[in-house]
């Protein structure tokens, strides 16, 4: 059966949706932003392509210098929004992550109202398994999300500049383990994903660039102000592809919904604002008014209202 045929304006409405999350909240990557012009409509028309796809997600970024050490907020809060938007159309989701996010990746999960599997990694432990379990349930993409990765000099880095590998398995192995397709979703420059761009870019325009610069690609990476609008905008743009999950999906673009998983995965991960290190209802030092009113845009041009 053909899948239903998209919005004719749908290429210039996802677009528009791009350029709502290409707005730099001081990170300097407005030159990123252009050599990434366009990823969004790529990835989504890639995926909506799809017609069984099943889905590996990626993601938790460790805080150690948190009050308390815990995940960040950005990351988890909308992968769990994007999984279960995704299977609630009927497709095939899991999610990754490494022992220390493990609980604020499940708290996000459960805000949600998913129940998705969550497969585990311990930092010292061999990714062989993890690898055959994604083979084993045919997944065909792998979809990272806000998840530092490896960095020239070899561990992974924050925006900070500090080795955070004591506390970060090193799950870019599995990223590109396949045979599933790569994509990525990032905000910094030091995330998974990263490498699929030239890597002057990052160093000569992101603080601490030379530092932090993630080497691992993606064959689609989305950059976003805010990694957490990245999801938003793929919800949007996928709806907008493939009406037979716009209902669905149409349900994680909710802000009630995303309050209720920020404040579940803040309370009981628990996890911490990446930027100000500590637990409350924010993302990237951002309140839930201004991420809102992102949300209300970006769904004001899902509806043609913008």
């Amino acid at each position: 059966m053909p899948l239903p045929a998209p919005p004719d304006n749908c290429d210039d409405r996802i677009d528009r949706i791009e350029a709502l999350i290409h707005q730099d909240v001081g990170r300097n990557v407005g030159a990123l932003f252009g050599a990434t012009k366009g990823a969004l409509r790529r990835a989504a028309r890639a995926l909506a392509a799809d017609p069984t796809p099943r889905i590996g997600f990626l993601t938790g970024f460790f805080v150690p210098l948190g009050s308390p050490p815990a995940a960040e907020t950005d990351g988890p809060v909308g992968t769990a929004l994007l999984a279960a938007g995704l299977a609630r159309a009927g497709v095939a989701c899991r999610v990754l992550t490494d022992a220390p996010c493990a609980d604020g990746c499940t708290a996000a999960l459960r805000g949600a109202g998913a129940e998705i599997p969550l497969d585990v990694v311990a930092l010292d432990a061999p990714l062989g398994e993890a690898i055959a379990t994604w083979r084993e349930a045919d997944i065909g993409w792998a979809v990272a999300i806000e998840r530092c990765g490896r960095s020239a000099g070899g561990p992974p880095r924050n925006m900070r500049g500090i080795d955070i590998s004591p506390h970060t398995a090193a799950l870019d192995e599995l990223f590109l383990a396949g045979p599933w397709q790569t994509m990525a979703i990032g905000d910094g420059g030091n995330e998974i994903g990263f490498g699929a761009l030239p890597r002057p870019l990052v160093t000569q325009h992101v603080a601490e660039g030379e530092l932090i610069a993630c080497v691992t690609p993606a064959t689609h990476l989305m950059l976003a102000g805010v990694s957490h609008w990245g999801c938003w905008a793929l919800l949007a743009a996928l709806a907008l592809l493939r009406p037979d999950w716009a209902p669905a999906l149409r349900a994680s673009l909710d802000p009630a919904l995303d309050r209720r998983v920020l404040e579940t995965m803040v309370r009981d991960g628990p996890a911490v604002d990446g930027v100000l290190q500590r637990q409350g209802p924010t993302i990237d030092a951002l309140s839930l008014e201004v991420h809102h009113a992102k949300l209300a845009a970006i769904t004001a041009v899902l509806d043609d209202r913008a």
